[in-house]
């Protein structure tokens, strides 16, 4: 198997919070390749103060759209990363997962849940 590598989300990003989506997204093209390719990735959390639940499901979130989580847990390990920051990436991949399984139903749910706010009002 190819050396892993270690990727630190404080380095790419170039500061301790990490809130924006488009962020994540750098994030995620890094991982994308990694796991493409079959490497091991050590995801560094170091120096991060924040984080949010749109910057997590843009880097990693996303990953169940296109990999097996077998294949993501396999690969894939999250390294200095606070107690509370871990429950609510345990949170944004348990959405992934369950959006990923069927994203026409989740989407379908999501408009009705908004046409009924558009009635309301």
């Amino acid at each position: 198997m190819p050396e892993s590598i270690k990727i630190s989300v404080f380095g790419i990003v170039g500061s301790p919070l990490c809130v924006a989506s488009s962020d994540g997204q750098e994030i995620y093209n890094r991982l994308n390749t990694a796991l493409g390719a079959n490497r091991e990735v050590a995801l560094s959390f170091h120096n991060v103060t924040a984080l949010t639940s749109a910057f997590l499901n843009a880097a990693i979130g996303q990953l169940y759209g296109k990999f097996s989580e077998e294949k993501i847990e396999s690969l894939l390990k999250v390294e200095n990363m606070e107690q509370d920051d871990r429950d609510l990436l345990e949170r944004v991949v348990d959405n992934a997962k369950l959006y990923f399984k069927n994203p026409q139903r989740f989407n379908q749910a999501i408009r009705e849940a908004l046409e009924d706010e558009d009635n309301e009002a």
